[in-house]
């Protein structure tokens, strides 16, 4: 068997409303790039990827492009060495990790269709179902509140509430939020818009409300975020600070935060996921498998990774719930908040980009 041709499609997902977030202007859409790999044997084997300045750091030409030169590497490649056909693919991706992911994607589809497995037990099989949380973007206190209550009435348990613009407000919206839902799970994350007296400020005034607070601090400040974990009393998690495995490790190695969170478009895929999730086990810290704005596709690869390792502890994988035009149909289940693996062989999701 071998890989025979390589399709490339780029896609302008739009979302349902704007996403307001600290520090970036308001989300409207976001660019996809879906990868097929055929085989000789007429298998078709599904990856993709999103770019976005705001979310991933790239920029959505450099990403298409990047995928075109990996496309026309890829049929040279041993289909079934992943390990070595990712590596090659390394040298082209270095600025646009997000354009590994795509690539890693399709091989760990690929893979699962030879072998028979879905992906969450190809990678490990430690379960077959996560709570989710769902996202309160930057809004003000009523509508939040509102928000929170809409998730709740479709089963959801977790809410992930975004802010960063202003420390105050935002523990009164936690705070609203939480009269509303005193037996919900709460957590906060201001996308490294606080210093570090006002994330230490916001943690302890939201210290029985909050499950943890995600990057607090700018996402350069290693020194901030480790000053706001020693003193706050509740755990904290890197997000912006971690990408690849080496800032992993550095985080891991200086006890700078509780927890690593892991987004595939943004590390590189599964591979340098596992690679981050493994240096946080050993660290003896949590692991949170999350997402940015994203098709159904990347979620359920987030998903096969999360239900894999016994280290992940939290999962945030929401983000294609705002899309209005994904192409990518979730073979995973939703249920009351519950994200529960496919049997389908590979990752597990169809793909139409005819619609």
């Amino acid at each position: 068997m071998q890989i025979t041709k390589v399709d490339v499609t780029p896609v302008e997902l739009q979302l349902k409303k704007p996403v307001k977030m600290a520090c970036v202007p308001e989300i409207l859409q976001v660019t996809a790039v879906f990868v097929r790999f055929e085989t000789s044997l007429g298998q078709s084997a599904w990856g993709c990827t999103v770019a976005h300045p705001c979310l991933t750091g790239e920029d959505p030409e450099d990403l298409i492009r990047v995928c075109q030169d990996c496309a026309s590497k890829v049929p040279d490649l041993h289909p079934l060495n992943i390990e070595y056909s990712l590596a090659e693919l390394t040298s082209l991706t270095e600025n646009t990790p997000s354009a590994l992911c795509a690539f890693d994607l399709a091989y760990h589809d690929l893979m699962g269709l030879v072998s028979g497995l879905p992906l969450y037990r190809l990678l490990g099989g430690y379960r077959n179902r996560i709570q989710t949380s769902a996202t309160i973007p930057i809004a003000p206190v009523n509508e939040s509140v509102e928000r929170a209550q809409a998730w709740a009435k479709l089963g959801f348990r977790i809410l992930k509430i975004k802010g960063g613009m202003d420390a105050e407000e935002d523990v009164h919206r936690v705070r609203a939020i939480y009269q509303a839902l005193p037996k919900f799970i709460l957590r906060l994350d201001p996308d490294g818009g606080y210093t570090v007296k006002e994330a230490l400020a916001v943690a302890r005034a939201l210290e029985h409300e909050l499950e943890m607070l995600e990057q607090p601090t700018p996402a350069d400040d290693i020194e901030g975020l480790k000053q706001v974990t020693q003193f706050s009393p509740v755990p904290i998690l890197a997000d912006q600070s971690v990408g690849r495995p080496d800032s992993a490790l550095g985080l891991a190695a200086q006890r700078v935060v509780d927890g690593l969170s892991v987004k595939l478009a943004v590390c590189g895929g599964i591979k340098q996921a596992q690679q981050i999730d493994t240096i946080a086990r050993v660290a003896r810290l949590t692991t949170m498998v999350s997402c940015v704005i994203e098709p159904a596709l990347l979620i359920a690869a987030g998903l096969g990774l999360a239900l894999s390792s016994p280290n992940v502890q939290y999962g945030d994988l929401d983000g294609y719930l705002e899309l209005v035009n994904d192409p990518s149909n979730a073979g995973f289940q939703l249920k009351d908040g519950w994200l529960i693996a496919s049997e389908v062989p590979g990752i597990g999701c169809g793909v139409d980009l005819a619609a």
